[in-house]
């Protein structure tokens, strides 16, 4: 009898106390556990499960570590514009489940919105947006005297791939996704290499992604083929780290999110050894993806200093491999267009848009229905036009009365 009463007793304490620590938890953390997925694989979670996480990536450690950026102690200021009439907002938004919609021109933000209960003050998480910031950090060690040349092969940096496939691979082959190397990026076959690396178990000593991306087989010669591998962005980053003796998050954010006044905390999700998800997996509010855009028109330069070298982002945003795709191209972990304008791009909606010629960054969240293959990505690149033609129409003091105005 005592032993119940003992049992009663303890399982009241227990349920105050997690009522207790419930209530400590945020909004995000709290909508994450009501649909908690069970796995990590978030090419398998359900839509709702997706919403939930993206927006809270970072708060469960059961799922993945991250590392903390901090915000800069001298944000960049965004003051508003001229609100931008873009015809269909409400219809578009809805269509692509967006988050966050934020529209940047000469500096001033023109037009921003959210949506699906996130706001500006949330992060969401970038995917493949992620790999852009990457591919800067390259720059950034390059103008910092940690990289020599992109010339370099990518084992002079990391020696564990010295025998592989990769080992006659130089930096802007990586880069530039033309290493050869065989890989499968279809994120809707669990088989596939990008389902399957960041799980893998690691040999021992061995940083997960070389451990895994050195034991893959060549299928064509370095540099001759365009072929999209976000395992390679990861060994950028590890490429990048092992020059710097600094982790990506912490070199972001002393080269980048500090410079740059990014007014708030960011994230970074690691991988199974510690090493950040370089292809991946940045958390950050929707202001400081358009204001990572305003960084890259300046041409790097931020706080009175040259981030990258002075051509960097000529070369980085310029075509570099042909893609396939008419009026497309792939630069240094960019998308280009042959109008000028380039993005970087992440699955299920995640983008930042920059049109250098309008001086004009759209920086956008979302939670498509597939990672690629929906209706969602056509009608991005429509919205990305509207935008424009909406500038072009206020540049010039043009109404548009023929369509429904939503600001």
């Amino acid at each position: 009898m005592k032993a119940r009463k003992i049992l009663a007793i303890a399982v009241v304490v227990l349920s105050l106390g997690s009522g207790y620590w419930y209530s400590t938890l945020d909004r995000e953390t709290r909508g994450l556990l009501a649909v908690l997925p069970t796995n990590a694989d978030v090419l398998s979670w359900t839509q709702r499960q997706r919403e939930a996480a993206f927006r809270a990536a970072d708060r469960m450690p059961i799922l993945a570590r991250a590392a903390v950026i901090t915000p800069s102690a001298q944000p960049r200021p965004l003051p508003s514009g001229e609100p931008l009439d873009v015809p269909g907002l409400d219809d578009y938004m809805r269509q692509q489940n967006t988050a966050g919609l934020v529209v940047v021109q000469d500096g001033k933000i023109r037009l921003e919105r959210y949506g699906l209960g996130f706001d500006a003050e949330g992060r969401w998480t970038s995917f493949s947006v992620a790999k852009s910031f990457t591919s800067t950090l390259v720059g950034a060690a390059i103008q910092d005297g940690y990289i020599s040349s992109l010339e370099d092969k990518v084992s002079r940096y990391i020696p564990d791939l010295r025998g592989s496939a990769y080992d006659a691979v130089t930096i802007r082959q990586l880069l530039t996704m033309s290493s050869g190397v065989r890989w499968n990026e279809d994120y809707e076959d669990p088989n596939a290499d990008v389902a399957k690396f960041n799980n893998a178990e690691p040999d021992s000593g061995v940083d997960a992604t070389v451990s895994y991306m050195r034991k893959l087989r060549r299928a064509t010669p370095p540099g001759e083929v365009w072929h999209y591998n976000t395992g390679e962005t990861n060994l950028i980053g590890v490429l990048v780290s092992s020059a710097t003796k600094k982790s990506l998050a912490e070199y972001l954010q002393e080269r980048i999110w500090h410079p740059a006044g990014m007014a708030s905390t960011a994230t970074w999700l690691q991988g199974k050894t510690g090493h950040e998800i370089a292809g991946c997996c940045l958390q950050a509010a929707t202001r400081d993806y358009a204001r990572f855009g305003l960084f890259v028109l300046a041409n790097g330069m931020a706080g009175g200093r040259q981030i990258v070298p002075p051509d960097w982002f000529d070369q980085a945003t310029r075509k570099q491999r042909a893609i396939r795709q008419a009026g497309r191209g792939y630069g240094f972990q960019w998308w280009i267009n042959d109008d000028g304008s380039f993005a970087a791009q992440g699955i299920f909606g995640q983008g930042i848009f920059i049109d250098p010629q309008r001086r004009l960054v759209i920086a956008s969240n979302s939670n498509w229905t597939r990672a690629t293959l929906g209706p969602e990505s056509r009608a991005r690149e429509e919205f990305y036009a509207t935008v424009q033609a909406a500038i072009d129409r206020s540049s010039r003091g043009v109404v548009n009365n023929s369509q429904p105005v939503i600001r």
